[in-house]
C-alpha cells in the first residue's frame, strides 16, 4: 500500500512539472514579446469571463462549504471563505459596476484588487490549516459568512472615502503602473506560489486527492498572475491572456472540490452502513454468542446434556444465521451485484430456516436510479428484520413496482400490528431508519398498521 501510494504521488509529481515547465516556456515566451503582451478590448468578453469566474468560484465555495459539513475541518472551511471572497468580490467590484455599459472606477478597480488578496490569503493559509474537527459546524460556516460580508461591506467603505488617485490608465488612454499596484499584483503572484507549495506538501504527506487538484488550480492561478504583472492594460474594458488561464484554473478547480465532496458523501455511507451493521451485531450476534457461552457455562457446570444441548444448537443457529444477515449486508449493499439479484439473494437468507416466507415481486422495467437502489434495499432490509424480530408474522410480501404511474416500494404482513411506534421499541426504531432513509432520495414513506391484523409499509419514489 506504501509502496502504491509513493507511485501515486510521483506520478502527480511529473504531471506538475511538466505542467510547471509548459506554462514556465510560455510566460517566458509571453514576456520577451513585447507584442504577445498586448491586450484585446472586449468589454463583453471581459464581462463574461468575470461572470464565469463568479460562478466558478460560488460552486467551488458551496462544495467545499458542503465537505466541511460533513468533515468539520478548518481546511474546507477557509477554502469555503475564500472562494466565498472571490466570487463576492469579483460580482461587486467587476461586475455589477459595468454591467450598464459604465467604466469601471478606481474604487471598485482596487476593491476587486483587494479581494483578490484577501481570498488568496486564506487560500494560501488552507494547507497549514490545523487538521482537528470541529464541532459546531454550522454555527462556524455562519459566523465566519457574517465576518468576509462585514469586511466586503467596510472595504466598499474606505475605499469609497479616501482618495486613492490611483488608476490603471491615464485620460489620454496610455497606461500606467502605479507602485501600489504592482506590489498587489506581486503579493497575488506570491500567495499563489505559497498555496501550490502547500498543498503539493500536504498532498505529499497525507495523499488526498483535493491537495492535488487545488496544488494545480494555483499553479495555474501563479502563471494568471504574473501574467497580470507584466500586462500594461487592466481595466474591465480589455481581456488577457491571464484572464483565461483564471477562468481554466477555477475549472481544474472544480473537479477537484467535486471529486473530493463525493469522496466525502462515499466515506458518510460507508461509516453509516458500518455504524448500522455494529447496531445489526450488537443486537443480534452479540446477543446469541453470549446464549452460546451461557449453555456452555451449564454444560461446565453439570447441566443434564439433554437440557442443555437443544437450547446450545439453537443459539449456534441462530448466531450463524446473524452473522449470515451481517456479511450480506455489506457485501450486497456495495453495488457488487445488481439490485435484484441482491435483494433477492437476501430474501433467500432470510428465509432459508422457514420461520418466514416472503414473497418477492419486482417490475424489471421500472428504472430505479443508482442512489434510489441502494436505499431501497437497505429500506426492504430493514423493513423484513422488523417483520421477522418484532411483528410475529408467517409472511411477508414486497412488491416492487409502478402504481397509477407512481414508483412504489411496498412491504406488508400479517403479523401483530404497530400500536405505537413512538414507544421506544426496536420497532419504532426500525420505522425512523426507514423513513430517513427514504428522505435520503426524497421519497415519501407510509405506513398503515392495526393490532393484529399486520402492517404495510409504502414507499412512493420521487418522480
Amino acid at each position: 500500500m506504501q509502496r502504491r501510494s509513493k507511485d501515486t504521488f510521483e506520478s502527480w509529481l511529473v504531471g506538475e512539472l511538466l505542467l510547471v515547465v509548459l506554462l514556465a516556456v510560455a510566460t517566458a515566451i509571453f514576456f520577451s514579446s513585447e507584442s504577445l503582451r498586448s491586450t484585446y478590448e472586449l468589454p463583453e468578453g471581459r464581462l463574461v469571463l468575470d461572470t464565469t469566474v463568479v460562478l466558478a468560484a460560488t460552486i467551488v465555495a458551496v462544495l467545499a462549504g458542503i465537505r466541511f459539513s460533513v468533515e468539520g475541518r478548518p481546511l474546507d472551511l477557509l477554502l469555503a471563505a475564500g472562494f466565498s471572497v472571490a466570487a463576492a468580490g469579483t460580482l461587486a467590484f467587476a461586475v455589477l459596476p459595468v454591467i450598464d455599459g459604465d467604466p469601471q472606477g478606481p474604487v471598485a478597480a482596487w476593491g476587486a484588487i483587494l479581494a483578490r488578496v484577501l481570498a488568496a490569503t486564506m487560500i494560501a493559509l488552507a494547507p497549514v490549516a490545523p487538521g482537528q474537527r470541529l464541532a459546531a459546524r454550522g454555527r462556524a460556516l455562519a459566523l465566519t459568512g457574517i465576518v468576509l460580508l462585514a469586511t466586503l461591506i467596510m472595504l466598499w467603505i474606505v475605499l469609497g472615502e479616501i482618495d486613492l488617485g490611483i488608476t490603471g490608465f491615464e485620460e489620454g488612454g496610455d497606461a500606467v503602473r502605479s507602485f501600489e499596484l504592482s506590489v498587489a499584483l506581486a503579493a497575488l503572484s506570491l500567495l499563489a506560489l505559497i498555496a501550490a507549495v502547500g498543498f503539493a506538501l500536504r498532498y505529499r504527506s497525507q495523499r488526498e486527492d483535493l491537495d492535488s487538484w487545488l496544488a494545480f488550480g494555483a499553479t495555474l492561478t501563479l502563471f494568471a498572475e504574473l501574467h497580470y504583472v507584466v500586462t500594461p492594460d487592466l481595466s474591465t474594458d480589455f481581456v488577457t491572456q491571464g484572464d483565461f488561464l483564471r477562468v481554466l484554473a477555477y475549472g481544474i478547480l472544480l473537479v477537484g472540490v467535486w471529486r473530493a465532496i463525493s469522496f466525502a458523501e462515499f466515506g458518510r455511507a460507508v461509516a453509516e452502513e458500518r455504524a448500522r451493521v455494529a447496531r445489526e451485531i450488537h443486537d443480534g450476534l452479540a446477543q446469541y454468542l453470549f446464549a452460546v457461552s451461557t449453555h456452555t457455562s451449564m454444560l461446565e457446570a453439570g447441566t443434564p446434556l439433554a437440557e442443555a444441548l437443544p437450547k446450545l444448537k439453537q443459539a449456534a443457529q441462530a448466531a450463524q444465521q446473524e452473522a449470515r444477515f451481517a456479511v450480506l449486508a455489506l457485501s450486497s449493499a456495495s453495488g457488487n451485484a445488481p439490485f435484484d439479484a441482491a435483494l433477492r439473494r437476501y430474501v433467500e437468507f432470510l428465509t432459508s430456516d422457514g420461520v418466514l416466507d416472503v414473497e418477492l415481486d419486482i417490475d424489471a422495467d421500472m428504472q430505479i436510479a443508482p442512489d434510489e437502489q441502494i436505499e431501497i434495499f437497505r429500506i426492504v432490509q430493514e423493513g423484513l428484520a422488523n417483520v421477522r424480530k418484532h411483528a410475529g408474522a408467517g409472511r411477508a410480501d414486497v412488491n416492487i413496482g409502478q402504481r397509477g404511474g407512481r414508483r412504489v416500494v411496498q412491504i406488508r404482513d400479517d403479523g401483530v400490528g404497530i400500536e405505537d411506534e413512538s414507544n421506544g421499541a426496536p420497532a419504532g426504531q426500525g420505522l425512523k431508519n426507514m423513513r430517513l432513509r427514504a428522505d435520503a432520495i426524497g421519497a415519501d414513506l407510509f405506513v398503515r398498521s392495526a393490532p393484529r391484523r399486520g402492517t404495510t409499509v409504502i414507499v412512493v419514489l420521487r418522480g
